[in-house]
């Protein structure tokens, strides 16, 4: 794509609203709802979007839903979309730039993940201050877009370090207990097999899914301040004898939903 293109995709939002977030978010599963309980202004299905990919995930809604959180004029997106679906790793990130073309200067990762670290346990939630893409394509494989950043954008400080500290202060205020590690994304849709496991604890990996590091990569590359969150919903394959399933992660997710959600409205006031 060009960013022409993209011209083109904001002016087809910006003739159904003129709404300018100033941060973005991207729900992953459980917190759905967030995006229901926003002082909502406008909204817009992925589907309205000539190009634009659609979730197809159970419970990811695929819109962009924009409006008012504690005070924050937010663009969320209401369900996110996979490599594992079928489209390129180029389509997975539009969104990234999308949102940066309308105005957000600060994006919160939100995901369901596999929990490798065994400190954790299912239903803790992980502030992301590193991670691993693994076997998964760069997002910034192709032309260069120079007019979103460099052809070799600086990955030294993927996870703002001032937003990591206001996810901590933030949670700390209201008695939230959250853990800190390295997110590790394969491509799925399968789950990792044990030895998959036991080769990213030895790389350093706390978490494992199936997105966010593309996502942060292109945030970066355009000039994106970011912090993301992980739900720990099920321990990886081989951490517990559990046979993982789709069900237990959306389980897992519902039932942390209000702590995170409860989190990352308290993030949205600190980082405005």
């Amino acid at each position: 794509m060009e960013y022409s293109d993209y011209k083109n995709m904001l002016d087809i939002i910006r003739s159904k609203t003129d709404f300018v977030p100033e941060a973005a978010i991207i729900l992953g599963s459980g917190l759905g709802a967030l995006a229901d309980e926003t002082d909502v202004r406008a909204v817009v299905d992925y589907g309205e979007i000539p190009g634009f990919p659609v979730s197809t995930v159970q419970g990811h809604r695929g819109r962009f839903v924009f409006g008012y959180l504690e005070n924050t004029a937010v663009v969320i997106m209401q369900g996110r979309v996979h490599f594992y679906e079928g489209y390129t790793m180029e389509q997975v990130t539009m969104p990234i730039r999308l949102m940066r073309l309308m105005g957000a200067e600060k994006l919160i990762l939100t995901n369901a993940a596999g929990g490798i670290n065994g400190d954790f346990k299912c239903g803790d939630l992980m502030l992301i201050t590193d991670h691993i893409s693994c076997f998964v394509r760069n997002p910034l494989i192709g032309k260069n877009i120079d007019e979103f950043g460099t052809r070799f954008p600086d990955m030294s400080n993927i996870y703002d370090a001032e937003m990591c500290r206001k996810v901590r202060k933030a949670a700390e205020k209201n008695g939230i207990e959250i853990r800190e590690g390295v997110y590790v994304q394969l491509t799925g849709p399968s789950y990792e097999s044990p030895a998959e496991i036991r080769m990213l604890r030895t790389m350093g990996a706390d978490a494992v899914g199936m997105s966010t590091c593309c996502e942060a990569v292109v945030a970066r590359h355009c000039g994106f301040k970011v912090c993301g969150i992980s739900c720990i919903s099920n321990m990886a394959s081989g951490v517990t004898e559990v046979p993982l399933s789709h069900e237990e992660v959306r389980e897992t997710a519902d039932r942390v939903a209000p702590v995170f959600k409860k989190l990352i409205r308290e993030v949205v006031k600190a980082v405005k």
